[in-house]
């Protein structure tokens, strides 16, 4: 695959929605230090994949993608105990959860091609 800038990348793509997506769901949430983590999480798939992107060595490219996948089910694992506390309904769990699984499939598939 090539790509002329990271922005053509459809998992970064894919990412910037999620990411605004999780900052319009916790806006007003009040447990801060869980905002802000999962804020963390999703914010890292995007610029590990910018970072990655950037370095302009296939090699680079993967490690990162690596990382930007590790975040993404770090996000993942955060939506669990976001549901359980009721800091989102069910359906907002479900459609954060699609997401980033397809995220992670769409990076899976990035680092193969590599």
């Amino acid at each position: 695959m090539k790509f002329t800038r990271f922005e053509d990348i459809i998992a970064w793509q894919k990412t910037k929605d999620l990411t605004l997506l999780v900052y319009k769901l916790f806006k007003n949430c009040k447990d801060y230090e869980f905002k802000v983590q999962i804020q963390k999480a999703v914010i890292s798939i995007m610029n590990n994949i910018a970072e990655g992107y950037e370095r302009m060595s296939n090699k680079e490219f993967r490690s990162f993608l690596y990382i930007a996948k590790g975040s993404c089910g770090e996000a993942r694992s955060m939506t669990y105990v976001a549901l359980e506390l009721k800091y989102i309904e069910k359906n907002s769990f479900n459609d954060l959860n699609i997401r980033a699984l397809e995220i992670s499939r769409i990076l899976s598939g990035l680092i193969k091609s590599l």
